[in-house]
């Protein structure tokens, strides 16, 4: 008989507690969440960074070595998996990381976290996280914060081949330098951006030499980019961009031939207007 009752409290129990937790939250409506949904992303040169993510509250409530344990694989976040995404290969604190979707896990510790990038970015949360799935671990120093009492994340110290991905909750902040190899990158674009529409024009072809000019980088295809700008069109800006390259190239005679032929060509337009 006290089994019998035992089991029956047991199960009321479990009623209640499910009552509550659907009170609270449906998985099967869209409906507003205590850790609400947010998205960020920061171009870095061209390559987009995105982290996709739920944010708890702190809610008057111990948040490190407390709600989130120190030493265990915490999910960076809250409900689903956090994951970040990268549109380009990418170093984490100088070690390389391909493009791709990855979940998003960190190890906190007092004074030291581990930042770990899943190639499994769809689990639930860090209750199936497997170590054997890891892309990368890095290790980072945590740093104190003013007090956040949503988990955020943030886009520090953004430059042309990087930034400083900080996570920032309670009053601590982690963070992490991603870094982009903008040059190369942008190159190896240009390549297939000049197979589409840009190249039947010759501002595509300008744009290009006049980025790999300005970068001081790959001058040779510069000035090819310079010439089939000019065999769609003789421009003033394109004549002057090839003289700056070759310039660029201390070839100074063929780009005084080049400025003096941008010089020719806008007195010609100027005598057809």
């Amino acid at each position: 008989m006290f089994k019998l009752l035992v089991r029956a409290l047991l199960v009321i129990e479990g009623c209640l507690l499910l009552g509550s937790v659907a009170n609270a939250q449906s998985f099967v409506l869209e409906l507003p969440r205590p850790s609400q949904h947010a998205v960020v992303t920061q171009r870095v040169g061209i390559t987009d960074v995105t982290i996709n993510y739920h944010r708890p509250v702190v809610n008057k409530r111990k948040v490190w070595g407390g709600l989130v344990p120190y030493g265990q694989v915490w999910r960076a976040g809250a409900n689903e998996n956090t994951f970040i995404q990268f549109t380009d290969p990418v170093t984490i604190e100088d070690k390389p990381l391909p493009k791709g979707t990855y979940g998003l896990h960190m190890i906190p510790g007092e004074n030291e976290w581990t930042v770990i990038f899943s190639k499994n970015s769809t689990a639930w949360g860090s209750f199936t996280y497997n170590q054997a799935e890891d892309a990368l671990r890095v290790t980072v120093k945590p740093q104190t914060s003013e007090f956040h009492e949503a988990l955020t994340y943030d886009f520090d110290d953004v430059k042309p081949d990087s930034s400083v991905v900080t996570l920032r909750w309670e009053k601590v902040a982690v963070p992490f330098k991603v870094g982009v190899n903008t040059h190369e990158i942008v190159e190896q674009n240009l390549h297939y951006q000049l197979r589409g529409l840009a190249q039947y024009s010759w501002e595509g072809w300008d744009d290009a030499a006049n980025y790999l000019l300005q970068e001081k980088i790959a001058l040779d295809e510069a000035l090819q980019y310079s010439d089939k700008s000019i065999q769609n069109e003789s421009r003033y800006d394109n004549f002057m961009t090839k003289s700056q390259v070759l310039d660029a190239l201390n070839r100074k005679e063929e780009a005084t031939t080049a400025r003096d032929k941008a010089s020719s060509t806008c007195d010609l337009v100027m005598k057809l207007s």
